[in-house]
């Protein structure tokens, strides 16, 4: 079989077809370059639960609860520790208005049964005193965790190859250019040219700022915020690195705008003053796969046999690479799709696609 991308969701599905015994190719001329490489690496199923995607929201927290096994055995099995942190995640509102836009979610969340605490300035404060003293107030979400998606991929690398996965370093420009049976198409945004699925750049500007003196950040948890109306979230890395992200624009350059740096690092600052005196390391946009319904394509394409999608996971890839790689595995295994699948099937939307 051939997968076609070898980021995040393209490694995990090879690294788990290998396993179970699958002659597997991996196609991609830059490994690792796309989206995976730019993500922060949260894993929010509560925090990421948006008002009318509750299928989508079941599937993240079936993936959330795949994550401790599936980060174990990645480590075991490459030998590369994938960065993955259980500290939880803060919400937070920095003024008035920002607290009640944040409430209506929250309220909404709770409603779906999921793990959200509201909390006051103070108790936000006891948790992280990095916070600013204008901090309205928040909510914690302690099952929202963070992984590091450059080192997941280099891992899923490693093991992938220790599986017996062979990389081709080749651009695949249309799907008779796979020589194999089974094909996966996981190549993020490439894969709209692919086979017409309808799945469109979102450009995302994120920053890396790093701890002055060598040291961790001043902070543990992911501090997911709202400051002024801009939202923002600051990811701290035991390494001293804090992911802040990330514009949502609908475009699909991945130039770095002055403007773009300002919002991110004004609504950082504002939450965690601290932050003034980090080292700027790195700056960099990159393009979600997007859908209309903003859930992702996963399944066998109509009318082509052999060919299976997984892709279009927005801003969800590396929160999803675990149950979308045992998904697609077990159908191209057994041929049964699992029940699961059924809302995320790449025939859910009329138009016809177009084949390469």
């Amino acid at each position: 079989m051939g997968v076609v991308g070898a980021g995040a969701v393209g490694l995990a599905v090879a690294w788990r077809c290998a396993q179970r015994g699958l002659r597997v190719s991996v196609y991609d001329d830059r490994p690792g370059s796309g989206a995976s490489h730019v993500a922060a690496g949260m894993l929010s199923p509560v925090a990421e639960a948006y008002f009318g995607e509750h299928k989508l929201t079941a599937l993240l927290v079936e993936s959330a609860a795949r994550w401790p096994g599936f980060a174990a055995e990645l480590a075991e099995a490459s030998g590369v520790d994938p960065g993955y942190r259980t500290e939880g995640t803060l919400v937070v509102g920095l003024t008035a208005d920002d607290l009640a836009e944040a409430g209506r979610l929250w309220s909404y969340q709770q409603g779906l049964g999921l793990p959200i605490t509201p909390l006051r300035p103070s108790a936000l404060r006891d948790r992280e005193p990095a916070l600013a003293t204008r901090v309205r107030g928040g909510a914690v979400a302690p099952g929202d965790h963070q992984v590091d998606p450059r080192r997941l991929v280099a891992a899923l690398r490693v093991a992938a190859e220790r599986a017996g996965v062979v990389f081709r370093p080749a651009r695949v420009g249309a799907l008779s250019e796979v020589d194999a049976a089974v094909t996966v198409v996981a190549a993020g945004c490439g894969a709209a040219a692919l086979t017409g699925l309808p799945v469109r750049p979102v450009k995302g500007q994120v920053l890396r700022l790093r701890a002055p003196g060598g040291g961790p950040p001043g902070f543990r948890h992911v501090i997911r915020g709202y400051a002024d109306g801009e939202p923002v979230y600051l990811v701290p890395r035991a390494g001293g690195e804090v992911v802040v992200g990330a514009t949502v624009e609908e475009r699909a350059d991945t130039e770095v705008t002055a403007g773009g740096v300002l919002r991110l690092l004004r609504a950082a600052v504002e939450l965690v003053p601290e932050l003034t005196e980090y080292e700027l390391v790195e700056a960099v946009a990159g393009l979600r796969p997007a859908t209309p319904d903003n859930a992702p394509l996963i399944g066998a394409l109509p009318g082509r046999p052999g060919v299976l999608a997984a892709t279009g996971h927005h801003r969800h890839g590396i929160v999803l690479t675990p149950v979308t790689a045992d998904l697609v595995t077990e159908l191209i295994v057994t041929g049964e799709p699992d029940p699961a699948l059924a809302p995320f099937t790449p025939d859910r939307f009329p138009k016809e696609p177009r084949w390469n």
